[in-house]
């Protein structure tokens, strides 16, 4: 608040701390107050209902999820004892994950945005259950996990793509930043409880099951929150879903080096830096198993960063920025995969988590802010191949690398490789690296036929209920 917004007590209590040296430390005081204020996390958004509701949705979603994350790998791993196979497990996702990611896009441009996302989170919770019934059952059949973890794939990136749409349509522009790194730190508190709980469960009698079964009943809850979310109807730019739809999102994306470069550096941080399939390996041969605190290190950062984000929407040369925070994020998982200790290397990754972060939301609200809201499905298509399907790659990258050398110098390695591929293609991308938030725009989104379809509105509809 400044002085001249303050109530006139406090602007006379600030007045006089000024005249009488003995009153100043209320008046240090007080700006400690406005400055910590204007570092921590912006809330705004959350006055909103809509966005509200997304956000509840979407924080007890991501609990139950990562105890399937954290469950399934492992449970590959006790049944195989391979991190290759571990490996796997990101490669059985990649695939439905490009196919379902951009074709989901197109269609979050053509359908009620809110529907579509209700229908495939209908989907992910289905193969969840189907999860639960293999381990009850006691099948214990790697390929049947794996095409479990495909199907679930393909729901995720088509709920994903909704989502990432939704944000722009229930918030002013100047709230993005802020809703994304609400989004991404409710996200990562799932992320920090997830794996610290499916550490214990996956340790007990019959803890897959415990672990799948907890899932399922959050994403029962979440699936409530999606259902009050308001009808978000198509603006009419696309009039039919197909191959050409997503090829005009490609077009799109194509020719603007900005969003092209956004999701190269994306990639270079998630494949040849995602530490995440070593961690049953490692934690086996260095920590007697502890492997809970690996998979919570990272999101712990990206918790404890969030708080202090503030300044993330306040940021105009986004592009140098996001490099910057990638190379932060691969310098630190390098540092960790030589830590000798598991302080140590819980330390490191909640760095990594911090600078990934700052990279998510930036990334996030470039590609939000650029471009129209006919054009954001099929752009949050793209972005969830890249955001999800770098990763799946990186594990398949980092259990190659562990059979060939070991588990510890693969992910040593691949936090070297992110530096130095970032900090010497960056710079290269001058129009990426110069990108300034105020004054860059987009450009106009590619329509079907002008003028088909323009009795949609494009706004939000509350529902009139409560």
């Amino acid at each position: 608040m400044s002085e001249d917004d303050a109530p006139p007590t406090e602007s006379r209590a600030v007045q006089a701390a000024v005249k009488d040296p003995s009153k100043g430390d209320g008046k240090r005081a007080g700006g400690l107050r406005r400055l910590l204020t204007d570092q921590s996390i912006d809330t705004r958004p959350l006055s909103l209902p809509a966005f509200r509701r997304l956000f509840i949705g979407q924080g007890t979603s991501f609990i139950g999820s990562m105890l399937t994350q954290v469950a399934v790998p492992v449970q590959v791993f006790d049944l195989s004892h391979s991190s290759l196979d571990v490996g796997m497990v990101g490669l059985a996702g990649l695939v439905p994950l490009i196919v379902f990611g951009l074709y989901g896009g197109a269609v979050a441009d053509a359908v009620d945005r809110r529907t579509l996302y209700l229908w495939s989170s209908l989907g992910t919770w289905a193969v969840t259950l189907a999860l639960l019934a293999q381990t009850l059952l006691g099948v214990g059949h790697i390929g049947l996990i794996l095409a479990l973890v495909a199907a679930q794939s393909a729901g995720f990136a088509i709920a994903s793509s909704a989502r990432g749409a939704i944000i722009p349509r229930l918030v002013e522009p100047g709230l993005i930043p802020a809703a994304n790194t609400l989004n991404y730190v409710v996200g990562t508190i799932g992320e920090v409880l997830g794996p610290l709980v499916a550490g214990v469960l996956v340790t007990l009698p019959h803890g897959f099951a415990y672990a799948y079964g907890a899932d399922a009943v959050l994403f029962t809850a979440a699936l409530y929150s999606t259902l009050r979310l308001p009808s978000i109807p198509p603006d009419g730019a696309i009039t039919r879903i197909g191959l050409r739809s997503v090829g005009d999102g490609l077009k799109f994306i194509a020719g603007r080096p900005v969003l092209v470069m956004s999701f190269l550096v994306d990639l270079c941080a998630m494949v040849m830096a995602m530490p995440r399939s070593l961690f049953p390996a490692v934690a086996l041969e260095r920590f007697h198993g502890s492997v809970g605190l690996l998979y919570a290190a990272i999101p712990i950062g990206s918790v404890v960063a969030g708080f202090g984000s503030a300044w993330i929407g306040r940021v105009r040369r986004q592009g140098a920025v996001l490099a910057g925070a990638v190379i932060a994020w691969g310098a630190a998982v390098a540092v960790s995969g030589v830590a000798p200790q598991l302080w140590l290397v819980v330390v490191f990754l909640a760095v990594a988590g911090a600078a990934d972060l700052i990279s998510a939301v930036l990334r996030q609200t470039l590609l939000q802010t650029y471009a129209p809201d006919a054009m954001r499905g099929r752009l949050q298509g793209v972005y969830t191949v890249v955001v999800a399907g770098g990763p799946r790659l990186g594990d398949l990258r980092a259990g190659a690398m562990a059979v060939a050398f070991s588990a510890s110098m693969s992910w040593t390695l691949g936090g070297v490789a992110c530096v130095v591929a970032v900090a010497i293609g960056a710079p290269l991308a001058r129009s990426f690296w110069r990108y300034d938030a105020t004054k860059a725009t987009g450009g106009d989104v590619p329509r079907e036929q002008p003028g088909e379809n323009t009795t949609a509105t494009g706004g939000v509809h509350e529902p009139t209920a409560p």
